[in-house]
């Protein structure tokens, strides 16, 4: 148990320890007792402290204060983010609370700028890596990122931008809520419905803006669909994101939205869908330890699959019913690729593949 003589110093040494550890996310969670502090390390969720009761709800409303949020709103979840400067590097926190039987419980993901992946390193193989960067060379359309909470796609998504804004010199706007990464090379609009700026209605905004490529952090809806179609049928290229289980699900998740076939055939350009494996160590044999985590996220690499040209055309005709299953790369090829050349671990094919009830 922790004693506790300052909630700033307490915050400050919880978000040093996690950083120093190269932890992804930091769970507090209230028990009846006390609270418990975790630290995710991979695919590890580690105890890391216990705090009194009394000291855990001034701890998140410290944070919550520091992100923004309504301290005394407790009946509700809410989303804050801001930035943490540790040593010589900023971290963006992102912050999620959700009312909990005992208390508030809050995660905390750590989205350290150093961790921004050099474009070739996007994808576990370099072929793929090259087949992202190119799909940005389009003047126009619509391309989905697809995948379960901590993928990689915000990852992705920022490696591929960065690279364009700066080699390319293109005009790129992002629309998020909140804003995970801080970044100098675009330009990052904070979705903020309280202030009137819905997805849709920022993107609106966002047209006016002279953009030549926007990024809209997730299409939930109907509107935000609608949206994003437009914007790519005026001339821009337009990168978003879906939760969906593989790529070929995007597709039908517009046309459950509404999207009109004719609209979809002419934007989309690609669908991806990618998760983010556990690597074999070349230190430890089978389960590492917790402390070889130190290396941080160099143990994960990212495989995909990818929709795109003749593949994306045969499934659009299969979603319309017009021919039959079609076969292309999936993810479980590409996981079966990477354990045959033992980059990726056996225990992933059974996490991410016969879980998926592939």
């Amino acid at each position: 148990m922790i004693i506790v003589k300052s909630i700033e110093q307490l915050a400050d040494n919880v978000l040093k320890d996690a950083l120093r550890s190269g932890a992804s996310d930091i769970h507090i969670i209230p028990r009846e007792k006390d609270t418990l502090i975790k630290f995710r390390l991979g695919n590890q969720l580690l105890p890391r402290y216990t705090l009194e009761q009394a000291d855990c709800e001034r701890l998140i409303s410290h944070f919550k204060f520091t992100a923004s949020m309504d301290i005394g709103e407790k009946r509700r979840p809410q989303s804050g983010a801001f930035t943490y400067q540790f040593e010589e590097t900023k971290t963006g926190l992102r912050i999620s609370t959700l009312p909990a039987y005992q208390s508030e419980s809050m995660v905390i993901r750590l989205l350290p700028e150093q961790n921004q992946t050099p474009s070739f390193q996007i994808s576990l193989f370099p072929s793929t890596s090259k087949k992202l960067i190119s799909l940005l060379k389009h003047a126009h359309g619509l391309i989905i990122f697809t995948g379960p909470t901590g993928s990689g796609k915000t990852t992705t998504l920022y490696s591929m931008l960065s690279e364009t804004s700066e080699l390319v010199n293109r005009n790129v706007i992002t629309l998020e809520d909140p804003i995970e990464k801080p970044s100098d090379t675009v330009l990052q609009v904070q979705v903020n419905e309280r202030a009137g700026i819905s997805y849709s209605a920022g993107l609106k905004a966002i047209l006016r803006h002279d953009p030549d490529i926007i990024m809209v952090g997730e299409i939930r809806d109907k509107e935000t669909a609608e949206t994003a179609i437009r914007a790519s049928l005026t001339g821009h290229l337009v990168l978003t994101t879906m939760h969906t289980r593989d790529a070929r699900g995007a597709i039908y998740r517009l046309i459950e939205f509404g999207i009109n076939w004719l609209e979809i055939e002419q934007t989309l350009i690609a669908v991806t869908a990618q998760r983010l494996v556990e690597l074999t160590c070349p230190y430890c044999e089978g389960t590492c330890s917790p402390f070889c985590y130190s290396s941080g996220s160099g143990k994960r690499g990212n495989v995909f699959e990818i929709l795109t040209g003749k593949d994306l055309s045969a499934v659009l005709k299969e979603a319309k019913g017009e021919s039959q299953s079609y076969h292309y790369k999936t993810l479980k090829d590409a996981i079966r690729k990477g354990i045959a050349l033992g980059f990726i671990k056996e225990s992933e094919y059974q996490r991410w593949v016969l879980n998926d009830g592939e």
